[in-house]
């Protein structure tokens, strides 16, 4: 076999779909690795998602409090959601940041990041944006995403992050990099300095 010069994998398409809906499609892929040879490749495809870290220098950060039953957990969360056919992603994000929260972000969204959450098998791709300021709107159109709405301080963020009540990659990248940008970072280290 002679091997691509560039290492790149190549997806030849689709062999046979496994399972499809309205949310998200299994498929068996011919892939094409770097060596020539090709194997079946198992390939989840779905929807893009787009969210937002609200922050406030008086109030905080806007969080939702949910729980997820596949791993059966509660923790603390960003708005987000995924992003409808031909919508932009930082629309995306200010919809479902409404949706949820009933709060609407102030301002032109920063861009934080665009990421693959896994991409050794899942198609999907994910967008982060800063707000800094939202006004309250009214009670979110979405009852099922939040069983509580708060704005939590800096500090108790950066400790949620900590003792794991910041459980999903979306948000913790979210918060991380927000922080960041906000000049926050320093909240991250260790809760005990000689830690």
């Amino acid at each position: 076999m002679t091997a691509p010069s560039d290492g790149r994998w190549v997806n030849h398409g689709t062999l046979r779909e496994v399972y499809s809906n309205w949310w998200v499609t299994f498929t068996v892929d011919d892939v094409e690795r770097p060596d020539g040879s090709h194997v079946e490749h198992e390939v989840i495809r779905g929807p893009n998602a787009a969210g937002t870290v609200v922050a406030d220098d008086d109030r905080g950060i806007l969080m939702i409090w949910r729980h997820r039953f596949m791993p059966d957990v509660w923790g603390w969360e960003i708005p987000g959601g995924s992003i409808d056919a031909g919508e932009a992603p930082a629309t995306a994000a200010a919809r479902e940041l409404l949706e949820e929260t009933g709060w609407d972000a102030t301002g032109e969204l920063e861009h934080l990041s665009t990421h693959h959450p896994s991409c050794g098998f899942v198609s999907q791709q994910f967008h982060l944006f800063l707000a800094r300021g939202a006004r309250h709107v009214g009670p979110p159109t979405d009852p099922n995403e939040a069983a509580r709405i708060e704005w939590r301080s800096f500090e108790q963020v950066a400790a949620d992050i900590r003792t794991g009540l910041v459980l999903d990659g979306f948000s913790l990248l979210g918060l991380t990099l927000a922080l960041a940008r906000l000049g926050r970072a320093d909240l991250l280290g260790p809760a005990d300095p000689s830690a």
